[in-house]
């Protein structure tokens, strides 16, 4: 309790910098994190169950937890057609999954005498935790608040899709770039976007920055929470021998690996070859933070492009896409396999005798809530369910050994009906989902590209170094019965800890041997074919790697006798911390100088209208305020990642045709797409009356939008007057003569 009211200053200081640098924005701010706060305390009685294990019983997961129950049981009732996509809606499952929880507390109460969900042993390590929650939240809001524009990169789709669900009353909602089909895509993401902005009565210009930094802040707060309690599991009695401070120390130097770190591309090329390039007197390019995600295909410049983005720089770019939100559930999966692991190998012995094991080993809670996340994964990231499905298959076949003595049948029978088990939960629970989606995948096919060694060197030697070094360790520890040639001795004798980090190390690596081997076959073929495969495996790579280096750095510190060991992971460790020099590096690139506070701009993602479109600006701020419901706006269509849509990515409002080349990914029909191209110039162009009327009811089209685009793309061809006779000017601007017209 001392320590808490020590607590006290630094969390008062908190609350004050929070006044200071947020300016206006901290009220949006303080209600996201307390609304979080609140519903991760009312979570507690089932979050504690699944997190008993835990010294604070998965406090921060709880956040997570019931951001996921509360927010996927809406999204599910809405899709059942059972009720409206509101924001009443939204409080009142919310509050029907809060008083469930109530209910279960009172009766854990009533039956045990006791609150076992609650962290009551260990307030200090949650009181620290939530500061250190609330810090990162902060100074990445803060960042956030010097380039808010959610304009560039795929910012307009992912800020679409939320105003588009914000409008609408069904899920899915109406795809905003193609009027006559609903949305085709893993929009899971800004879905729960969009579910906390309606619980906490936001709006999507505020919340859409805020939901990128609070993903931020769990992404470095969850890892801490694993990465410190699978250090003390291993290390019990080292650390209450004095070491205290080294969960802490593993925890954090997890949750900076999977949130804050670079690769060595930026040690290498942003920093030491610079210093050469310098100190033999020659010119030196600045470090451009995006190179260390562009790499492979880029430097050399070949056929074959990739991508390898990593949390830090989703983080800093702003995108909200499907990967970058589902970063917090997919740390809650990983969470609750490695309670999981530890009530099994706790319970183990007094299983192994039961008659019944099998139903004890199918009904356990963590497995069937794990099921479920992974069903979820199939709307919010469909890469992530099936990465997951093997990570959990991993960790299920690891413990299965142990609990059964290395005896193969009863092995391979439990593994086999858990993983229909989870198969059949996870494909029921997204059943409204899959009903109304078309896949976009084409098949998987043979690389024909590799990557050159030295790249792969260069972005993931150092994890892999440090995982081999932490394999190597624990079998070395492990030796004697491996000369017994007993699989199950070996496992037996090898703590849960040890025995989750080998799954996640031998998971990442897998993750990125698989590009330089197979494929997932799409529209980016020519040229990228091995693009979005690494791109989606190798991020959860990353994300593994980080949470095994913050645990396996201080495990081989502190327990390792082998000084060459020591020596190796201090060598690791350096270079960790020196990727982190990226986060800096990455700050100044894209916010500026964020010590000067009086160049702060806020939260406001559409406040660049002004600047970037001033033209149009009023019109289309006058379309989200006054147009109710999703009716058909027409404007010029254009190119993926570029201006053109800025109308429908404003206001979430349907246009007849946008970003051509994400339709192409979404539909596969370029035949269909060029037709709307081409039919959305004929009305803009045509002089036949007759002919633009007609096309104008075929696309159900409510409003027609005439501004800097669509001069910018039909020019003097653009036919003003017959659009006129169509219906009546509801808006215009008379110093730029931009119009909004509403059709008869």
């Amino acid at each position: 309790m001392k320590k808490i009211l020590l607590g006290g200053i630094p969390a008062i200081a908190l609350v004050c910098a929070s006044v200071f640098l947020l300016q206006g924005d901290v009220w949006i701010f303080w209600i996201w994190y307390l609304l979080a706060g609140l519903l991760g305390l009312a979570a507690m009685p089932l979050t504690g169950r699944l997190f008993q294990s835990f010294d604070d019983r998965g406090w921060m997961f709880s956040k997570v937890l019931a951001i996921a129950g509360a927010g996927f049981f809406t999204w599910w009732l809405v899709s059942a057609k059972i009720l409206k996509f509101t924001g009443i809606s939204c409080i009142a499952v919310t509050g029907f999954c809060v008083i469930l929880c109530a209910v279960w507390y009172v009766s854990e109460i009533r039956k045990k005498g006791e609150a076992e969900c609650l962290p009551l042993a260990h307030p200090g390590l949650v009181f620290w935790e939530e500061l250190l929650f609330f810090a990162v939240f902060l100074i990445w809001t803060y960042f956030a608040g010097f380039h808010p524009a959610a304009y560039g990169t795929e910012k307009f789709m992912d800020y679409g899709f939320m105003e588009a669900m914000m409008r609408s009353t069904e899920l899915p909602a109406r795809d905003l770039w193609y009027s006559q089909g609903h949305i085709n895509y893993y929009y899971g993401g800004q879905y729960f976007a969009v579910f906390l902005t309606k619980l906490s009565g936001g709006k999507v210009e505020d919340t859409y920055n805020l939901m990128r930094t609070f993903v931020a802040a769990l992404a470095f707060a969850l890892p801490f929470s694993l990465v410190y309690q699978m250090t003390r599991d291993k290390m019990g009695g080292l650390v209450r021998g004095g070491r205290k401070w080294v969960p802490a120390a593993s925890g954090l130097i997890g949750g900076a690996a999977v949130s804050v770190a670079g690769n060595m591309h930026y040690v290498i090329y942003g920093v030491i070859l610079p210093l050469i390039h310098r100190w033999r007197g020659e010119e030196t390019t600045d470090y451009w933070f995006p190179d260390a995600t562009r790499y492979i295909g880029f430097n050399p410049d070949v056929e074959d492009k990739t991508i390898h983005e990593f949390p830090c720089y989703s983080f800093v770019l702003g995108d909200l896409h499907a990967h970058v939100v589902n970063i917090m559930f997919v740390l809650l999966l990983i969470g609750l396999l490695y309670a999981w692991t530890r009530v099994v190998r706790k319970n183990g012995e007094r299983w192994k005798d039961e008659r019944h094991v099998l139903r004890r080993s199918l009904t356990m809670p963590h497995l069937i809530l794990v099921s479920v996340l992974l069903g979820m994964f199939q709307w919010t990231n469909y890469w992530d369910f099936v990465i997951y499905y093997v990570v959990t298959g991993g960790t299920v076949v690891f413990a299965n050994v142990v609990l059964f003595r290395g005896k193969f049948p009863e092995i391979l029978r439990v593994t086999a009906a858990q993983a229909v088990e989870v198969m059949v939960i996870a494909f029921a629970v997204i059943i409204p989902f899959n009903m109304q989606f078309e896949t976009m995948v084409q098949g998987v096919a043979l690389a024909q590209h590799h990557s050159l060694p030295h790249q792969l060197l260069v972005l993931w030697g150092l994890p892999v170094m440090i995982t081999l070094l932490f394999l190597i360790t624990v079998l070395g520890e492990r030796r004697r019965q491996l000369k017994k040639r007993s699989l199950y001795r070996v496992m037996k004798e090898t703590a849960a800890p040890d025995l989750f980090g080998v799954v996640l190390g031998l998971c990442a690596m897998g993750l990125v041997l698989i590009p330089e081997l197979v494929y997932v076959r799409d529209i980016y073929e020519n040229g990228n074919a091995r693009a979005n495969t690494m791109f989606k495996l190798t991020y959860q790579a990353y994300i593994m790697f980080g949470i095994l280096m913050g645990y396996a750095i201080c495990r081989m510190l502190m327990i390792s006798r082998k000084m060459l060991v020591k020596l190796v992971t201090v060598a690791g460790l350096f270079l960790l911390v020196w990727t982190c020099g990226y986060f800096g590096k990455s700050v100044k690139s894209w916010f500026g100088n964020v010590s000067d506070r009086n160049l702060y701009q806020g939260l406001d993602a559409a406040a660049f209208l002004e600047t970037d479109f001033p033209q149009d600006a009023s019109a289309i701020r006058w379309l989200k305020e006054n147009v109710e419901g999703s009716p058909v706006v027409l404007e010029a269509n254009g190119d993926s990642y570029t201006g053109f849509e800025r109308v429908s990515a404003m206001t979430g409002l349907p246009t007849v045709l946008g970003w051509y080349v994400h339709e192409w990914l979404w539909r596969n029909d370029v035949g269909d797409l060029n037709a709307k191209s081409g039919d959305v110039e004929t009305i803009y162009t045509s002089a036949d009356e007759n002919l633009v009327r007609t096309l104008v009811r075929l696309y159900d089209v409510e409003y027609i939008f005439v501004g800097s685009k669509e001069w910018e793309k039909y020019g003097d061809r653009l036919n003003g007057e017959l659009l006129g006779r169509l219906g009546t000017e509801v808006f215009r601007d008379a110093e730029t003569g931009v119009y909004i017209l509403k059709v008869a």
